[in-house]
C-alpha cells in the first residue's frame, strides 16, 4: 500500500507540473506559428552560406565499437563488453563481438543525453556524496565503486542511472572518452532546429515556465529531445522532496543506501518519464490538429495582426524602456566587451583549429597521392575524408580550445550556472563547419575528375580547390562565430535583465491584455512583447560591440560590410544532386563482389573490428548467451570468445597473466578498439597518416590488417540507441531497480 501511494503521489506532481508546462506551450505555440509563417511572407534571411550544406552525413554508418568492460551493479561484477556507436550516437553494448555479428539483442541501449563523463572514480564519488546529503561512507570505508584499472569511464545523470566500464590504457580511456563526450554532445542536442514552430514554441514554453518559479539564466538540463527536457523539469521539482521523504528512510551501510539512492532516482525517472511522454504528445497532438484553422486566420488578418502588436509593443516600450535602459547602462553596458573577449578567444581557436585540421589532411592526402599513385589511392582517402567531421579524435583538438571558455566573476554576477551550453554549442557549430567546408571540397573534386588529365593535374586541382574551399570557409566561420557570439551575449544578458526589471514591471502586465483583439489573443503574448522590448533595449550594444570586434579585425572576423556575392553561382546546385559514393564510383572492384560485401564494407566507415584483436583473451570457456525467444541459455561454439573474469581480482589476475605472457604484442592485444584496415572508407578513426612536411611512400612489406569477415553484420536501428523508450510494465514496478541481468532476461533501455 505505501509503495502505491508513492507511485500515485509522483504521478499526481508530475502531471500537476506537465498540466502547467501544456498551458504554456499552448500559448507559445500560436506565437512560433504566426512567427514562422511572417517570416515565410516578409523573409529576412542573412548572409548566404558559402559552404555546401550535406543532408544526410552519417547514414548507414558506425561511428565507432570496440571492447571494454562494464560493470553490473545487479551482481557487482565486471564483464567485457562489445559497445557500438551508430549513425545516431546511441550507445549499444553487446555480450561480445560474436552476438553483434550473429544479430542478437543487445544487452544495454544508452541515450547519453544529460550525462556527464567522467574519469575518475574520486569525481564520480564527490557527485553522488553530494546527491544524498548527509550520506557519507566514513573514511577507511570500502566506496560505492571500485575499478580494476586505472582507467575508468563512468556516464553520471543527476537522476537516471549510472554507467560504470573501464579499460586497459590511458590512450584507450581517451579515445572512448572523446567518443562518449561526442556520444553527449549530439544526444543533448536533441531538439530538431529544422522544426520553426514546435521547437521554438518547446524551447519558449521552457524558460516561461522556469521564469515563472523565480527560475532566470541557462539551465543545464535542457538536454535531449523534448520528453526528456521535461523529464528533467519534473525531476528538478520532484528531488528535493523526494531526498527529504526518502532520504532518512534508507537502511544500511552509507554505501549501500547511496546504491540505493541512485536506482530510486532512476526509478521515479522512468516513472515521469512514461507519464510525461503521453501527456506532451497529447498537447503536441491537440495543437497540430487546431494548427490548420490557426493559420488561416494567421494568413487572412496578417496586416492587421502586426499593427495590433506593434501598438502593443509601442505601448509596453513607453513604460518599460526608461527602467530597461538605466539598468542595461548601469549594469550590462561596462561588461559587454568582456564577455565577449571571454566568448571570442576559445571559440576563435577552436575555428581556427578546424581550419587547420582540414588543411592538414587534405594536403597530406594529396602529398601521398603523389607518392602512392593517383586515382586509387584519392577513392581511398576521400571516403575517410568524408567523415573527417564524426571524427571524435582527430575533431577533440578543435573541440578542446572551448575548455579554455571562463566568465569567472561574470559567471555570478549574471547567475550563469554553467558555461557548458555555450561550449557545447559553439562545439556543434565547429563540427557542422568541419563538414561543410569537407562536402563542398568533395564536391568541387567530383567535378573536376572528368577533366583531369593525369596525376600531376589531380594534384593541382585538389590544391587550387582546397585554396577556394579555405576562402568559404573563412567567411562562413566569420558568419557563424558572430552570430554565435550575439545569441551567447543575449542569453546572459536578458535573463539578468529580466530578473531586475521583475519586481517593478511585471506586475504591470496585465493592463496591457485589454490592448490585444480578442479574435488575436493566440499570436500576441503580452510576456513574449515584454521580453522583446527589453532584448531591444540591449540588442543596440551587443550589434555594435561584435560590429567593433569584427572591424578591429580581432580573431579573423569579416565585417557586416563584406560579403561574398555570387563567387560561385552553380556551386549550390551541384549540392542538390546526387550524395558522392566514392568507392562505388571509382573503386574499380570486380563485377563478381556480392552487392552484401560491399555494403557491408561501406557500413564500417569509422571502425573495422578484427577478430584477433581487441578481445582480451581470458581462460578457454564457452559464454553462454540468451536466443531471441529461448528460455535458456545456450552453449556458444568453440571459436567465440572466452568468457570474462568475475570481479575485480579476476580481471586483475588476468592482466597480471597478460602482462607477462607475449612481451611486446600485449599492448596490441589490450588495444580495444584496434587500428582500421586500409579497406576504403574503413576507418576514419585510424591515428596513421604520413607526416605533413615528409611526404613518403608506405614502407615496403609493411604489413596491414585485413577487415574481419563479419565487421558489418549488423546496423543498429534507431529503436536499438535508445531513440525510443521501452514501455513500463506496472505503475509500481518502477521502484525495483532497473537495468540488464547476467542471466540475459531481457535488455535494458536507456531513453
Amino acid at each position: 500500500p505505501c509503495l502505491r501511494c508513492f507511485c500515485s503521489s509522483v504521478a499526481e506532481k508530475t502531471g500537476k507540473v506537465l498540466g502547467e508546462f501544456c498551458r504554456c506551450y499552448k500559448e507559445q505555440y500560436g506565437v512560433a506559428l504566426f512567427n514562422s509563417v511572417r517570416y515565410e511572407i516578409e523573409g529576412n534571411g542573412g548572409p548566404q552560406a558559402q559552404l555546401l550544406h550535406r543532408k544526410v552525413p552519417l547514414e548507414d554508418h558506425v561511428i565507432y565499437s570496440g571492447n571494454l568492460f562494464q560493470y553490473i551493479e545487479e551482481n557487482k561484477k565486471w564483464r567485457n563488453r562489445f559497445c557500438v556507436v551508430p549513425h545516431n550516437y546511441g550507445l549499444v553494448l553487446y555480450e561480445n563481438k560474436l552476438a553483434y555479428e550473429r544479430d542478437l539483442p543487445p544487452r544495454v541501449l544508452v541515450n547519453s543525453a544529460g550525462y556527464k563523463i567522467l574519469t575518475s572514480v574520486d569525481q564520480y564519488l564527490e557527485l553522488v556524496n553530494s546527491s544524498l546529503p548527509g550520506v557519507t561512507p566514513k573514511s577507511g570505508h570500502s566506496p560505492i565503486l571500485k575499478c580494476p584499472t586505472d582507467f575508468p569511464l563512468i556516464l553520471w545523470h543527476p537522476y537516471s542511472r549510472h554507467y560504470y566500464f573501464c579499460v586497459m590504457t590511458g590512450k584507450e580511456q581517451e579515445k572512448w572518452r572523446a567518443v562518449f563526450q561526442d556520444c553527449v554532445r549530439h544526444c543533448n542536442n536533441g531538439i530538431s532546429e529544422d522544426s520553426k514552430v514546435e521547437a521554438p514554441a518547446f524551447t519558449d514554453a521552457v524558460r516561461m515556465y522556469r521564469q515563472s518559479k523565480e527560475q532566470y539564466g541557462t539551465w543545464d538540463m535542457l538536454c535531449g529531445n523534448e520528453t526528456q527536457v521535461l523529464s528533467n523539469l519534473v525531476m528538478e521539482e520532484l528531488l528535493p522532496e523526494l531526498r527529504t521523504t526518502i532520504g532518512p528512510r534508507l537502511k544500511g551501510k552509507a554505501q549501500e543506501r547511496q546504491r540505493t539512492w541512485i536506482q530510486i532516482s532512476d526509478a521515479v525517472y522512468r516513472m515521469v518519464y512514461e507519464q510525461t511522454k503521453a501527456q506532451y504528445d497529447a498537447a503536441m497532438a491537440k495543437c497540430e490538429e487546431e494548427r490548420p484553422q490557426m493559420e488561416s486566420i494567421i494568413r487572412t488578418d496578417m496586416d492587421q495582426i502586426i499593427t495590433s502588436k506593434e501598438h502593443l509593443a509601442s505601448k509596453i516600450r513607453a513604460f518599460v524602456l526608461p527602467k530597461a535602459e538605466v539598468c542595461v547602462r548601469n549594469h550590462v553596458q561596462p561588461y559587454i566587451s568582456s564577455i565577449l573577449e571571454a566568448l571570442m578567444t576559445p571559440t576563435s581557436q577552436g575555428f581556427a583549429e578546424v581550419r587547420e585540421v582540414f588543411f592538414k589532411e587534405v594536403t597530406d592526402m594529396n602529398m601521398n597521392i603523389v607518392n602512392e599513385g593517383g586515382l586509387d589511392k584519392l577513392v581511398e582517402y576521400m571516403e575517410k575524408l568524408s567523415h573527417l567531421a564524426f571524427h571524435p579524435v582527430k575533431m577533440q583538438s578543435c573541440y578542446e580550445k572551448m575548455d579554455q571558455l571562463k566568465l569567472e566573476g561574470l559567471q555570478q554576477r549574471f547567475d550563469v550556472s554553467s558555461t557548458s551550453v555555450f561550449k557545447q554549442r559553439a562545439q556543434i557549430h565547429m563540427r557542422q563547419q568541419m563538414d561543410d567546408a569537407v562536402y563542398t571540397f568533395e564536391t568541387l573534386l567530383h567535378q573536376e575528375l572528368g577533366k583531369l588529365q593525369g596525376k600531376d593535374d589531380l594534384c593541382k586541382s585538389i590544391q587550387r580547390i582546397l585554396e577556394r574551399v579555405l576562402k568559404k570557409y573563412d567567411y562562413d566561420s566569420s558568419t557563424v562565430r558572430k552570430k554565435f557570439f550575439r545569441e551567447a551575449l543575449l542569453q546572459i544578458t536578458i535573463p539578468f535583465l529580466l530578473k531586475k526589471l521583475a519586481p517593478t514591471c511585471k506586475g504591470e502586465l496585465a493592463k496591457f491584455q485589454e490592448l490585444i483583439f480578442e479574435d488575436f489573443a493566440s499570436f500576441i503574448l503580452v510576456e513574449n512583447t515584454y521580453e522583446e522590448v527589453v532584448l531591444q533595449s540591449v540588442m543596440k550594444d551587443i550589434m555594435q560591440a561584435v560590429k567593433e570586434a569584427a572591424v578591429q579585425r580581432k580573431h579573423n572576423l569579416y565585417r557586416d560590410s563584406m560579403v561574398m556575392h555570387n563567387s560561385d553561382p552553380n556551386l549550390h546546385l551541384l549540392g542538390e544532386g546526387i550524395p558522392i559514393d566514392w568507392g562505388e564510383e571509382y573503386s574499380g572492384q570486380p563485377e563478381a563482389e556480392p552487392a552484401t560485401d560491399k555494403r557491408r564494407r561501406a557500413k564500417q566507415v569509422v571502425s573495422v573490428i578484427q577478430d584477433d584483436e581487441g578481445v582480451l583473451h581470458y581462460k578457454a570457456g564457452a559464454e553462454a548467451v540468451l536466443q531471441p525467444g529461448s528460455p535458456e541459455p545456450r552453449e556458444l561454439d568453440p571459436g567465440a570468445p572466452p568468457s570474462s573474469p568475475d570481479g575485480v581480482e579476476g580481471i586483475r589476475e588476468a592482466l597480471v597473466k597478460e602482462s607477462l605472457g607475449d612481451g611486446v604484442e600485449v599492448e596490441e592485444r589490450l588495444t580495444n578498439a584496434v587500428p582500421a584496415s586500409p579497406v576504403p572508407g574503413a576507418d576514419v578513426l585510424s591515428e596513421a597518416r604520413v607526416p605533413h612536411a615528409t611526404p613518403a611512400s608506405p614502407t615496403p612489406g609493411a604489413k596491414t590488417p585485413s577487415p574481419s569477415a563479419g565487421t558489418a553484420c549488423h546496423q543498429p536501428s534507431d529503436k536499438e540507441t535508445g531513440e525510443e523508450v521501452a514501455p513500463l510494465v506496472s505503475e509500481c514496478s518502477p521502484l525495483q531497480p532497473a537495468g540488464t541481468t547476467e542471466s540475459g532476461e531481457g535488455v535494458q533501455t536507456e531513453f
